[in-house]
């Protein structure tokens, strides 16, 4: 009971911090891609592209914003579901769901597994919008990026069906399948996409985007590229708000624990401020009372040697008449009076 802090409370306190440490650090995390992504020169595919990065040191610009049209380098990917719809990236994902009974709840939650996932992928440019540039920009190693840049464009839901018995054996074993999405994702040939990363000239003349070798994320977006950057600020003010509430759980916390350590010293100050009092208290209580029984106080005064040493009840229980203190005779004894 008198631990400054409890047990639980140093738990609540280390977590707090661990987690408030973490959280900033991916905060900070996310902050440098977002300056570093607002301070990368914003580029568009064109004929001065070459010339541009020809003037860079090393052949290289190390982190650049390049806008484009998506165009296959060889042969598209076709969509397995539309006639004429063609691509260089394709995601094919077979996903299955299913009911699962929670006990502690009492009631059915939901849970998926997935069953097949494939992705394919062919060498793709990124070129000009307008017919006359000749420039094209080779893109490497997509599926490095953050996230693939694919649209939907296909889904379909397969619900089973079930028996009388199989309805029985889901519900005696706690799980029922719910169904199976199918999907498909591509990136179109002829979308508008940015990429973020390292542009360089290749000594053919050939210019590529690829991965930055000098550290950095590499993005592939549809879109420009303010919507990397208005995602990566959403999670940046994502995880410096769960800093802040981590951070100020553990403030909280150390505070309840100071406020109770000083509640709990009041009291133990207030008794030893009142212990010399009761000391005082005790010697002046001494001095005061019988010298004979030491309980009653003194009530009379002893004549002629006029000493206040002893109440009226152990006067007259004296033995002799002498005084208790000097010894000398007691003549006559006055009652004392105080006021």
């Amino acid at each position: 009971m008198d631990r400054p802090i409890t047990p639980g409370e140093l738990l609540c306190l280390g977590s707090s911090l661990a987690f408030s440490g973490l959280f900033y650090y991916l905060y900070r995390r996310k902050a440098r891609v977002v300056t570093r992504i607002q301070e990368a020169p914003k580029l568009q595919v064109d004929d001065n592209l070459p010339a541009l990065v020809s003037a860079a040191e090393g052949r290289c610009l190390p982190y650049v914003a390049l806008e484009g049209i998506v165009l296959p380098a060889q042969a598209a990917l076709t969509s397995h579901y539309h006639e004429g719809l063609q691509g260089v990236i394709q995601k094919l994902l077979l996903k299955e769901h299913r009911l699962i009974w929670n006990s502690l709840a009492g009631s059915w939650s939901e849970s998926e597994r997935v069953l097949s996932e494939q992705i394919y992928t062919v060498p793709f440019l990124l070129a000009s919008p307008g017919p006359e540039a000749a420039t094209q920009v080779s893109v490497e190693s997509p599926l490095q990026a953050v996230c693939l840049p694919l649209e939907m464009v296909y889904e379909r839901f397969q619900q089973p069906s079930h028996g009388f018995r199989n309805l029985l054996g889901q519900y005696l074993i706690g799980e029922k399948p719910k169904g199976i999405l199918e999907t498909e994702e591509m990136l179109r040939v002829g979308a508008g996409l940015t990429g973020i990363g390292e542009l360089s000239l290749h000594p053919d003349g050939s210019l590529h985007l690829q991965p930055p070798a000098q550290g950095g994320e590499f993005f592939l977006c549809l879109g420009d590229w303010q919507t990397v950057l208005s995602e990566l600020e959403s999670a940046s003010g994502l995880w410096k708000g769960a800093a802040l509430l981590c951070a100020a759980a553990g403030l909280a916390v150390l505070l309840h624990a100071l406020c109770r350590a000083y509640r709990r010293s009041r009291p133990r100050q207030r008794q030893q401020d009142k212990e010399p009092d009761g000391e005082e208290a005790g010697d002046r209580a001494a001095e005061d009372s019988c010298v004979v029984c030491l309980s009653q106080p003194r009530e009379c005064v002893l004549l002629g040697c006029g000493h206040i040493c002893c109440c009226f009840r152990c006067f007259q229980a004296l033995p002799t008449r002498l005084c208790p203190i000097c010894r000398g005779p007691i003549d006559r004894v006055v009652p004392l009076y105080q006021a």
